[in-house]
């Protein structure tokens, strides 16, 4: 059941139906990171670079070229740095566009349901900065036992697997439940949860392919929602 339901995301990301979301993720994505570049080097440039330049009062004015060359390494760091914030600027924008893969899904795979609700754009919003936070902190816990022989890579996918299982599979199961109740099947499956959360750690565990890990999830975590409630009801696939 987690293998299907991991095809069929996977098969997703590739469906024409899917395209405008994952162009409008990478298109906001690229906005807000050169956004942030270009705020964080006017930071440096107006705050930072007159502090450092202070205590080099003396240097010759044939040595002028060496700020220059200063700014521009300065620049080509501060882009490195915003390169460690891809994934989780690419996971808050596409949080935002979750309910939108849940429905293209639902409609394609599963046209004789009934359709999920989707969520409200505040709740969306929340859903969107609780991921991040999810992301963050999964890969904060992992960082801490990174340097623990033995565990690192298996504390980044039983933390990663949990936390991704959890929340992804929450929120597939809210659009035809409520709140509590989506949290009681999640609890009542909690095990296919768990493994699934496992598959989608490893996606995220993949560079550059991890970009697209909200939209995967997303999609595996419908399907599987589909395939456990499917279960219960005693219908065949």
């Amino acid at each position: 059941m987690i293998f299907q339901a991991a095809r069929l995301a996977a098969a997703n990301l590739f469906a024409v139906e899917t395209r405008s979301v994952f162009w409008k993720v990478l298109g906001l994505t690229v906005l807000v990171l050169v956004a942030l570049w270009l705020a964080l080097r006017s930071v440096f440039i107006s705050l930072i670079f007159p502090w450092i330049a202070a205590f080099f009062p003396a240097m010759p004015d044939w040595a002028g070229w060496l700020s220059f060359v200063f700014l521009i390494m300065a620049g080509i760091g501060l882009a490195l740095g915003l390169a460690l914030l891809l994934s989780p600027v690419t996971a808050l924008i596409a949080g935002l566009f979750l309910d939108d893969v849940a429905e293209i899904v639902e409609k394609r795979d599963y046209p004789s349901d009934a359709a999920g609700t989707a969520m409200p754009l505040a709740a969306s919003i929340s859903s969107s900065i609780k991921f991040l936070g999810v992301v963050i902190l999964g890969n904060v816990v992992a960082l801490f036992l990174l340097f623990i022989p033995g565990i690192n890579i298996a504390a980044f996918f039983l933390v990663n697997g949990y936390l991704l299982g959890r929340e992804f599979f929450e929120f597939a199961a809210m659009r035809f439940r409520s709140p509590e109740e989506a949290r009681q099947f999640r609890a009542q499956h909690a095990g296919t949860v768990f493994l699934a959360g496992l598959v989608i750690a490893g996606f995220l565990a993949v560079p550059i392919v991890n970009l697209l890990t909200p939209l995967f999830a997303a999609g595996m975590m419908v399907h599987l929602n589909k395939l456990l409630s499917r279960q219960e009801l005693g219908v065949r696939m």
